[in-house]
């Protein structure tokens, strides 16, 4: 298996393009697409305008996901933490597996977590000097849990929504009616699914993994793992008094954690934490009281912008690459995610769905990476097609989660804040992800498959 990543990793950083060309091609290629199945020229194009800033709220969003868990995870007390974390393996594979162990636990929690303290973690490890680790594999592992298990866990974009009827648009609460925790991310067969994902892709990252006399260090890539303190000097002049005093730092915090307070009061925990806005108030608000000087914070905060350029410059194309899917019709009026939709239905049978459905999610996550905007695009279609077929509304659901993980393997859409973090490109980690990616798709499509012929049907549960 080490030879197959080494191969794998040998051609990709050759030939692999850079994300933002990725990214480009794709808008090509759909934009073919549906010109291909009807829709004119000019659609296709406004389609693509209307789209290309569709994302600035998410696109600011996961900006802030890097800069604030980066600030966080620099702070002295983050900083001891991950060292500690880091100095537990023995052994350069074991270092590998891991971090992909962290990965995959932490993603079941939150997906933006996992993301940034993974991505630290690894570049604490790979200033260690008793070994040598591979900043390929170990940055790979980083992001298995978006590749694996984070759709199966708490921060789930469908089963939230799904959960939530006060969220669903009225026409999909018409066809799914409400579908609880307890029979998605909680059914005994999911959580069966994610530990078999946890220990598969434990496996094939230590064993993946370089050895050391065929490593590739962060030092041999020219990394700059430089994260150390440089400590704060005294004040210069009178108007610099509070740049290094933490009074600013206690009051700010002190408002913003009563907010936290309500919010978390108001809320059920879990989908408070969920939400995004609230996760990034959270981190930011922690880095400022760790930081403890605003000074610290800020320094803390210019050295992490740099990680957020290509998550500002590329989501806006992903942005108008959904649009084209969903926006840009024919003639017939139907778009080409309907087209790709109705083409995946008509093929399912009762015993099939949960193959065919996850193929389907699979192939659409590669162009529309985003998990609960994807969930609406195809619930309508894939979730109408569930109850003729008699298929358990809430492991339909569960079919989406982890067959649109899958495509996460290869597509640099949300390694994006990761590269930034660790100071790499696509190229050279995709050889490791696609290893994971070989095996994890049979591997997935069989569970799917067999854990469906355990599940009853039972209709619509509307509030």
């Amino acid at each position: 298996m080490e030879g197959l990543a080494i191969r794998v990793t040998d051609w990709s950083e050759r030939w692999f393009p850079d994300s933002y060309i990725f990214a480009a091609i794709a808008v090509v290629v759909v934009a073919a697409g549906a010109m291909l199945a009807g829709a004119p020229a000019p659609a296709v194009a406004k389609a693509f305008g209307d789209g290309f800033w569709s994302l600035i709220p998410f696109t600011m969003q996961m900006a802030v996901v890097a800069i604030a868990g980066y600030v966080v995870a620099v702070s002295p007390p983050a900083s001891m933490l991950i060292a500690r974390l880091a100095s537990l393996p023995r052994t350069a594979r074991g270092a590998v597996a891991f971090v992909a162990l962290v990965s995959l636990l932490t993603s079941l929690l939150n997906w933006a977590i996992s993301l940034i303290f993974s991505g630290l973690l690894v570049r604490a490890i790979a200033r260690r000097r008793g070994f040598r680790v591979d900043y390929r594999a170990a940055s790979a592992s980083a992001y298995l849990g978006m590749g694996a298990t984070w759709a199966l866990g708490l921060s789930s974009s469908a089963a939230q929504l799904q959960a939530n009827p006060a969220s669903l648009p009225k026409s999909l609460l018409d066809i799914t009616g409400v579908i609880p925790f307890s029979d998605t991310i909680f059914l005994w067969q999911s959580m069966a699914m994610t530990a078999v994902l946890i220990v598969a892709s434990l496996l094939i990252a230590y064993f993946s993994a370089p050895t050391e006399d065929r490593a590739r260090t962060a030092a041999d890539m020219g990394v700059d793992l430089n994260d150390a303190d440089e400590g704060l000097s005294r004040p210069s002049r009178p108007g610099e008094w509070l740049e290094y005093s933490p009074i600013l730092t206690l009051l700010l915090v002190a408002m913003g954690a009563s907010w936290l307070y309500q919010e978390f009061s108001a809320k059920d925990p879990i989908l408070a934490i969920s939400n995004l806005n609230t996760y990034n108030f959270l981190f930011l608000l922690l880095g400022m009281l760790l930081n403890w000087r605003p000074k610290r914070f800020l320094r803390a905060v210019a050295r992490s912008v740099p990680s957020t350029s290509g998550v500002l410059i590329q989501f806006p194309l992903y942005g108008g690459i959904a649009f084209i899917l969903t926006k840009a019709t024919g003639v017939d009026g139907a778009t080409l995610s309907h087209h790709l939709a109705s083409a995946f239905v008509s093929m399912a049978t009762t015993e099939s769905f949960s193959a065919v459905m996850g193929i389907y999610s699979a192939v659409l996550g590669f162009f529309v990476p985003s998990g609960g905007g994807k969930w609406i695009i195809e619930a309508p279609y894939v979730m109408q097609a569930a109850n003729e077929l008699k298929v358990h509304l809430g492991w339909a659901v569960q079919v989406y989660n982890a067959a649109e993980a899958l495509p996460n393997l290869i597509n640099p859409f949300w390694m994006l804040p990761l590269l930034g973090v660790l100071g790499i490109r696509a190229k050279d980690v995709v050889g490791f992800t696609f290893t994971q990616l070989l095996v994890h798709t049979p591997l997935v499509l069989l569970m799917l498959w067999a854990f469906a012929r355990t599940l009853p049907y039972h209709a619509p549960v509307m509030p």
